[in-house]
């Protein structure tokens, strides 16, 4: 019931097409003019807009709070196909707001600000629809780590990746466990000693990106992917996702199995069903977006 309730709630927002979805403001204090992130959503795709240029869309503890928000309301809605994240400025974030790290705010608000950290980046990898960045600028630390989480990025080829907070004192050991899952160790390893950044066209050579695009494209090309997604079958995606973040985590053998008993549940799906006698009438699949079976 209370999904229902959130899905129809969110449905009412979605009645005029570019009005930015209310959830996103509350996590603002009531001194500044605009809101952290700025989310609309329309035809299935979500935009979630970093909004704090002036800090450089620092992950403070209220922009992680907001973000968390933004992705985790009418999550499970079928509506819901995919979301992009992008930012204000000439920086996409700049990671965690370093006065929130002084001795000053203590351990205990320290530990939340890193949980919180935690919290939106495995949530981008658990919601159940492809979360894709929008980069044009600088992602560094914390920063580079929402790039590396995310299933998809497309990039402007001036926008830069870094881990520097060893220059800071401060190892991007959280950063490290994203971008280490994303590229190579040594590449890995080589930024977070370093600090020093790569560029887009490095990132896209290892890993850590999808596609490097002229600044003038990066909407066209971002929306095309977003647009793609929506074309097709929202539970098929959305366990092939869940599926693959599984697998990834297991040995060769035991990502076959997982795979395997996947395939088959796939097939029993309605909508698994419906693309195999599309494929054999000749026709386009009319995907129900439901999770229901054909057969056991």
């Amino acid at each position: 019931m209370a999904r229902r309730l959130l899905c129809r709630s969110v449905g009412v927002l979605q009645l005029s097409r570019d009005v930015p979805l209310l959830f996103a403001s509350r996590c603002c204090s009531h001194t500044e003019p605009e809101p952290l992130t700025v989310t609309r959503q329309s035809n299935g795709i979500r935009r979630i807009t970093l909004n704090n240029p002036k800090k450089r869309n620092a992950l403070s503890l209220s922009m992680l709070e907001s973000l968390r928000e933004n992705i985790r309301t009418g999550a499970d809605c079928d509506h819901l196909r995919v979301i992009i994240i992008s930012a204000t400025g000439p920086v996409f974030s700049s990671g965690h707001d370093l006065k929130e790290l002084t001795s000053s705010q203590g351990r205990e608000h320290h530990a939340k600000v890193f949980n919180t950290c935690t919290e939106v980046m495995t949530l981008i990898q658990d919601v159940p629809v492809p979360v894709v960045a929008m980069v044009n600028g600088v992602a560094t630390a914390a920063g580079c780590q929402l790039v590396a989480s995310c299933d998809i990025v497309v990039a402007t080829d001036k926008s830069t990746f870094a881990t520097p907070g060893v220059n800071v004192g401060l190892f991007c050991s959280t950063p490290a466990v994203a971008i280490g899952r994303a590229v190579p160790r040594k590449v890995a390893m080589e930024m977070l000693f370093t600090g020093s950044p790569i560029s887009a066209h490095d990132a896209l050579l290892h890993g850590l990106i999808s596609k490097v695009v002229p600044e003038e494209r990066l909407e066209e090309e971002t929306l095309a992917i977003a647009q793609r997604i929506c074309r097709t079958s929202r539970p098929v995606v959305a366990l092939g996702k869940a599926t693959f973040q599984r697998q990834m985590a297991q040995g060769r053998d035991a990502a076959y199995a997982t795979a395997s008993k996947v395939m088959v549940d796939n097939l029993a799906m309605r909508d698994g069903q419906e693309g195999i006698r599309a494929f054999i009438e000749k026709r386009r699949p009319v995907w129900s977006h439901e999770a229901g079976k054909t057969h056991d």
